[in-house]
C-alpha cells in the first residue's frame, strides 16, 4: 500500500451533519448520461441475430481459431 495513505485508510467514512445521504435512486441517476446510447442494446441484439443467421447459412458454428 502507498505509505501516504497509511494514516487515513482505516478512518471511518465521513458523514455530513448538514446533508442527508443520497438515495440509491439518485446515485444511479448520476450515471444516466450513459443512457444517451438509447437503442444501442437493440442494435447489438439485431447485429447478433443477423450474424447468427449468416453463420447458419454458411454452415459455420461457434468460434473459429485464428
Amino acid at each position: 500500500m502507498d505509505k501516504r495513505y497509511e494514516k487515513i485508510i482505516d478512518l471511518p467514512h465521513h458523514k455530513s451533519s448538514t446533508h442527508k445521504p443520497m438515495t440509491l435512486y439518485n446515485r444511479a441517476a448520476q450515471f444516466s448520461p450513459f443512457a444517451a446510447l438509447t437503442g444501442y442494446e437493440s442494435v447489438i441484439s439485431d447485429a447478433q441475430k443477423s450474424y447468427e443467421t449468416d453463420m447458419e447459412h454458411t454452415g459455420v458454428h461457434g468460434e473459429t481459431e485464428d
